[in-house]
C-alpha cells in the first residue's frame, strides 16, 4: 500500500458537472483517504459555470468594477466546494469546506491576482485531526480584503500553491484527458501520451497554447520542485508525470510536443517614431492593465526615422487593448492602429531543441512545403513559435507532428 502520504487532488470544471459527477470525485477521494493518506481537494466551478457567471457581468454592466466580478465568479467553486463536502460526508467521510479568502492570500489586479502565500495552520490543524479537506480554487483575498479570482484556469495555481504551502508530497491534476500528450488528439487523432515531461517543457507547452494546465501553475511546480500528475477523472489509467528531469525514455524524441493556440490576436502600430523609449511607450499601458504581450516584431523603416511595431494579445483582451492604445496615441507617436484576430501562434517544445539547431530550421522548411505563410517567429531554449493564418493551424500542427517523429505507429 505504501506509506502514508499527504496529496492535493484537483478537479476541473467537468468533473464536478453536476451531483453524478461529483458523486464519482467523491468516490475517488474515499479511495485515497482509505488508502491512509491525508486529503486537500480543490475544485473548480461547474463546467460552464464561470462562463455563464461571466456573461451576466457583462450584461449588468459592460464596463463593470473588476472587483465586484470577482464576488460573482468566485461563487461556482464555493457551491462545488460545498456540494462535494457535503457529498463525502454522506459516505462517511470527516469532511469540511473552506473558502478561498481563509486559505489564500493574493495580490495584483483583481480578475488576475497573483497567490503571495498560503495560510496553512488551518489546514495542517483540519488534517491532523483527520478531516478531508475540500478548498474552492481559483480565489483568495486580496490586499485590499476583497476577494480576488486568479484568472481562467487559475484553479489549477491554487492546487499547486496550497500543495506547496502545507508541504505536500504530490500534487495530482484530475481532468477529462488521460495526460499529456504530443498535440491534441483531436487534431492529430496518432497524438501520443507522454509518460514524463519536464516542468520547463510542460511550462512552455502551456505557455504556447496546450490546454492541460494553466502556465502560472506550472512555473510555480518548478519553482516549488512540487512533483506533479495529470491523471483521468474518468478512467483509471496511468497519467502524465512532470518532473524535474527525465528519466530514461527510450521512446521520447528530441521534441515532447507540438502546441496551438488560438486565442491570439495581432496588433499593428504603423508609423512611430524612431526613438529611445518608443517600444517602452507602446507596451507600457497594457503592462499596467495586466494584458500579456508576445510575439513581438519591431522593425525600423531604414532612412525614414519611423518604424512598425507589432504584437500578439490574447483575443479576448484585443477590444481593451485596442481602446488602451488609442488613449495613449499622443504619447506613442503612431500613426496608424491595425489589428487582426484571424491568426495562430503554432510551437515545436522539447529540451532537444537546446542542442540541435536543426530542429528549428524543419519546423520553418516543414511549414514552407505546405506553403504556410509564416507571419512572426520567436524562440526560447526549448520552443520555436511562429504566427501563421488560423486557417492553416490543423494541416500545420498534422505536418509538423509527421516531420518530427511524434505519431504514434
Amino acid at each position: 500500500m505504501g506509506e502514508p502520504q499527504r496529496i492535493v487532488m484537483k478537479f476541473g470544471g467537468t468533473s464536478m458537472a453536476g451531483i453524478e459527477r461529483i458523486r464519482h470525485v467523491a468516490a475517488l477521494v474515499s479511495r485515497e483517504a482509505a488508502a491512509g493518506h491525508q486529503v486537500l481537494v480543490v475544485v473548480s466551478a461547474m463546467a460552464g459555470e464561470t462562463d455563464r457567471l461571466v456573461q451576466l457581468c457583462k450584461e449588468a454592466a459592460a464596463l463593470h468594477d473588476p472587483r465586484e466580478y470577482d464576488v460573482v465568479v468566485a461563487s461556482g467553486e464555493q457551491v462545488t466546494s460545498g456540494l462535494l463536502a457535503m457529498t463525502l460526508q454522506n459516505l462517511g467521510l470527516d469532511a469540511r469546506s473552506f473558502m478561498g479568502w481563509q486559505l489564500v492570500k493574493a495580490s495584483g489586479v483583481h480578475g488576475n491576482a497573483r497567490v503571495e502565500k498560503v495560510e496553512s495552520g488551518l489546514l495542517d490543524e483540519a488534517l491532523s485531526s483527520g478531516q478531508v479537506c475540500v478548498i474552492p480554487g481559483f480565489q483568495g483575498i486580496s490586499e485590499d480584503g476583497r476577494v480576488a479570482t486568479l484568472g481562467r484556469g487559475g484553479s489549477d495555481t491554487s492546487a499547486v500553491a496550497i500543495a506547496a504551502g502545507v508541504k505536500a508530497d504530490r500534487c495530482d491534476i484530475y481532468t477529462d484527458v488521460d495526460g499529456v500528450y504530443t498535440t491534441d488528439p483531436r487534431i492529430v487523432p496518432k497524438a501520443r501520451k507522454l509518460n514524463q515531461v519536464t516542468f520547463e517543457e510542460m511550462l512552455e507547452l502551456a505557455g504556447a497554447g496546450a490546454k492541460v494546465l494553466q502556465v502560472r501553475s506550472v512555473g510555480l511546480a518548478m519553482r516549488e520542485n512540487m512533483p506533479l500528475r495529470v491523471v483521468s477523472a474518468f478512467e483509471d489509467l496511468p497519467g502524465t508525470e512532470i518532473v524535474a528531469e527525465l528519466g530514461e525514455e527510450m521512446e521520447r524524441t528530441a521534441i515532447a510536443g507540438i502546441a496551438a493556440d488560438r486565442n491570439e490576436a495581432r496588433i499593428t502600430l504603423t508609423g512611430i517614431k524612431d526613438r529611445s523609449g518608443s517600444l517602452a511607450d507602446a507596451t507600457r499601458p497594457l503592462a499596467e492593465a495586466g494584458i500579456p504581450i508576445d510575439m513581438i516584431v519591431h522593425a525600423a523603416t531604414e532612412g525614414a526615422g519611423q518604424s512598425d511595431l507589432n504584437f500578439t494579445v490574447p483575443r479576448p483582451s484585443l477590444a481593451q487593448a485596442l481602446a488602451l492604445l488609442e488613449a495613449a496615441k499622443d504619447a506613442i507617436g503612431y500613426g496608424e492602429l491595425k489589428s487582426d484576430n484571424a491568426i495562430a501562434k503554432i510551437s515545436i517544445v522539447g529540451v532537444g531543441i537546446r542542442s540541435d539547431p536543426a530542429l528549428s530550421s524543419r519546423m520553418f522548411d516543414t511549414l514552407a512545403d505546405r506553403q504556410i505563410n509564416v507571419l512572426a517567429a520567436n524562440a526560447t531554449e526549448i520552443r520555436v513559435s511562429v504566427l501563421i493564418g488560423e486557417d492553416d493551424v490543423d494541416t500545420a500542427v498534422r505536418a509538423l507532428h509527421s516531420a518530427f517523429g511524434l505519431d504514434d505507429q
